[in-house]
């Protein structure tokens, strides 16, 4: 009987979801209570990482809570996204993170401890960007056509970084090499900045990488950025042109972030806080920081998300197969 009453008296108050759940936890003044979790799967001051406490310091504002990064690096980000995929919904918890512990992840790993089309939640895409082509300045190539005709003279001998197998920085280079019919060595490397290393050392021959990685050691003269992954040029990189425009009509390849949530996380909580990721998104005060990254915005919800999601897991999956990468 005081069960019924107080269900009555909830309802009356208009403080119950349609699910049976108290508002009160999910949505409106109540909700942030306590600091926000935001579990980055890769390095501090990796490109994710600046995306990510650009994205927080923004949003924290609106939300009245902090939002507290937490880097949980490791095997090519699925240790930290694998954390929050296994983490109780609280509601406070959150990952911030790329296509790869999402999409290309499951199509390469066996024993992928989580799945993240189950045990995740899509609450927003953040930003997008486009890889660029570095190659060693050594080399004397001077665009891509230069770059594949060296890459095929050296039969076999070239080396190119990744920042991980089954990254964007990996299979940009798989779909590349079966589209232009040559042959190179991949090398993975755990960050950026050692895949960096290596090619400023001569180790390595080319990589693709996100234009922030490049562009500095590009004006030094320490390496030549001849192609762009995107379907258009980039702004920030208007003489650069892509690899489409150079021969590859069919090359494309970007690199996305996107914010994801344990898979019990409540409904209105998730789309809440896609409304002030979007605010965010679509503000200035994001937009050009996010622009000096060379990444560009998106946004949308979690059902966009998930569309994406799946409609990558296709793609990926069929450029997976085309390359010859075994799952391990």
């Amino acid at each position: 009987m005081q069960r019924r009453d107080l269900l009555r008296s909830v309802l009356a108050a208009g403080t119950l979801t349609a699910s049976g759940l108290p508002l009160a936890r999910a949505q409106g003044a109540a909700w942030p209570q306590r600091p926000i979790k935001l579990v980055v799967p890769y390095p501090a001051g990796s490109s994710p990482d600046v995306v990510a406490r650009l994205l927080a310091g923004q949003m924290e504002k609106a939300l009245g809570q902090p939002i507290v990064i937490d880097n949980r690096a490791g095997a090519g980000g699925t240790l930290g996204t694998g954390v929050v995929a296994k983490a109780t919904a609280d509601d406070h918890t959150f990952l911030f993170t790329t296509q790869s512990p999402l999409v290309t992840a499951p199509l390469l790993m066996k024993q992928l401890p989580y799945d993240p089309f189950t045990e995740l939640a899509p609450v927003t895409q953040v930003a997008t960007s486009p890889l660029v082509l570095a190659v060693d300045p050594r080399l004397g190539a001077n665009n891509v056509r230069d770059f594949v005709r060296l890459a095929k003279a050296s039969n076999g001998s070239f080396n190119y970084a990744s920042t991980g197998i089954g990254q964007a920085t990996h299979l940009s280079m798989e779909l590349f090499k079966t589209r232009a019919g040559f042959d190179i060595l991949h090398v993975p490397f755990q960050s950026s900045p050692q895949a960096v290393t290596a090619m400023l050392g001569g180790q390595i021959q080319a990589s693709f990488m996100v234009p922030g990685v490049a562009m500095g050691h590009v004006q030094a003269g320490k390496l030549t950025v001849v192609g762009v992954t995107s379907a258009q040029r980039l702004p920030g990189l208007p003489d650069v042109p892509t690899i489409a425009e150079q021969g590859y009509p069919d090359y494309e390849s970007v690199a996305w972030h996107a914010v994801l949530a344990p898979a019990r996380t409540h409904p209105a909580v998730l789309e809440r806080m896609a409304a002030e990721a979007a605010k965010v998104i679509g503000s200035s005060g994001f937009r050009t920081p996010l622009a000096a990254q060379y990444f560009a915005p998106t946004g949308g919800g979690p059902a966009e998300l998930a569309a994406i999601m799946k409609r990558e897991s296709a793609l990926w999956g069929k450029v997976i197969q085309a390359a010859g990468i075994q799952p391990s």
